[in-house]
């Protein structure tokens, strides 16, 4: 007879990625709230009943969840126009000021209530970001497009890239710091950023020159764009590059070699459907209960420092930008979303050890928050501003 345990380890996952799915799809229709916070939901419940339903998180599921986050950031990215940030300065400079003025108030409530310097630090370069994966499947699932849905766009796309940069920065100057060793602390930061731009914009050349080649790219555009972005977040994960930077700039250095996606394949079909809700579950189930309950405190005091300061800075710069107040305080409140890039980053520099992490329980209080809150913001959002056009039953 087989090991019972054994086997319900092994179908553990594929159970609960199906138990979110219904619990998202039912609980969609009868609510009306966004997918991806019941999925997000049902993977922290299932990491944390007594007992554990869920094995934890191993290399193999942490990799899809990776080329799940890609297929978004590559659909993200192919989403900004480069273009319309030099026509309209403002708009990269309300991301700009959102970005800092995040970091500087996070950081200061962060250390008000007596966190480390690192960790106040580690917990405001990663506030500073907005969540790709939650704000685009919200914006696709309502059908979201208007002044306020690119604008939200294109302000989450800066401050993660600053998220990153900054995340990366200061984890140097930490090794630096630690060990003395110059290069290995330029290794594990600003040579990762280089080399993962330059490996996502390599493939955003070469796909879309592949493509040209085969010269059928209205049928098969979409299938070589999902096959070029595992490969490229697989090897952005064996190599400890960072697969969020590469995914995206490949999606931004493909969308100006102007090679379109076929409409009909939004969130990439099916495959990325069936990714995402592996996605939403693995990231929630990375958080324990006893942190969330260990940072409650000052994770809420985050949630609206954060969220205050993103509302008030992009609508300050609305009417420099060329929208409405109203608009403006619109899209500072849908880049609520946080979870998932917090994650998935967190999750990249645990191989430094364990030092580096310690302290940021806060950390995991906001993000299962933002979890739940974030998308339904972003809804509300879309709804408030009139740009949504969601039409299912």
């Amino acid at each position: 007879m087989p090991d019972i345990s054994l086997l319900v380890s092994d179908l553990a996952w594929p159970f609960a990625i199906a138990i979110a799915w219904l619990a998202g799809e039912f609980g969609h229709r009868w609510t009306g709230l966004p997918r991806i916070s019941i999925y997000g939901l049902l993977g922290f419940i299932l990491a944390n009943v007594k007992g554990g339903f869920l094995p934890p998180v191993d290399d193999n599921i942490m990799l899809l969840a990776n080329i799940a986050f890609g297929l978004i950031l590559f659909e993200f990215g192919y989403r900004i126009n480069l273009r319309w940030l030099r026509n309209n300065p403002w708009v990269a400079a309300s991301g700009v000021a959102e970005s800092v003025v995040t970091f500087g108030v996070v950081y200061a409530v962060a250390r008000a209530f007596d966190t480390s310097t690192l960790a106040s630090l580690l917990i405001a370069s990663l506030a500073m970001s907005t969540s790709p994966a939650g704000l685009l499947r919200v914006i696709n699932e309502q059908r979201g497009s208007g002044q306020v849905t690119e604008r939200m766009l294109h302000l989450c796309a800066l401050n993660c890239v600053l998220s990153v940069f900054t995340f990366k920065v200061i984890v140097g100057l930490w090794l630096f710091h630690s060990s003395g060793n110059l290069w290995s602390a330029s290794s594990n930061s600003l040579l990762v950023l280089l080399a993962s731009a330059a490996v996502g914009g390599f493939f955003g050349v070469l796909v879309p020159a592949i493509m040209r080649q085969l010269g059928s790219l209205a049928q098969d555009a979409t299938v070589a764009f999902a096959l070029a972005v595992i490969l490229l977040v697989a090897m952005a994960y064996s190599l400890n590059l960072s697969p969020v930077l590469a995914a995206l700039t490949f999606g931004l250095v493909a969308r100006h070699r102007r090679i379109s996606l076929s409409q009909a394949q939004r969130n990439f079909g099916a495959l990325g459907d069936l990714l995402t809700v592996l996605l939403f579950v693995v990231a929630t189930a990375t958080l324990q209960w006893e942190q969330i309950l260990a940072g409650a405190g000052l994770g809420l005091a985050l949630v609206v420092a954060r969220l205050v300061t993103k509302t008030a800075c992009v609508a300050a710069f609305s009417g420099l930008s060329g929208i409405t107040w109203r608009k403006g305080a619109l899209a500072g409140l849908g880049l609520a979303p946080v979870s998932v890039f917090v994650i998935l980053l967190v999750e990249q520099t645990r191989y430094l050890g364990s030092i580096l992490l310690e302290g940021l329980a806060p950390l995991a209080a906001m993000t299962l928050v933002l979890e739940m809150l974030g998308p339904v913001l972003t809804q509300c959002a879309l709804a408030w501003a009139r740009e949504n056009h969601h039409t299912e039953g």
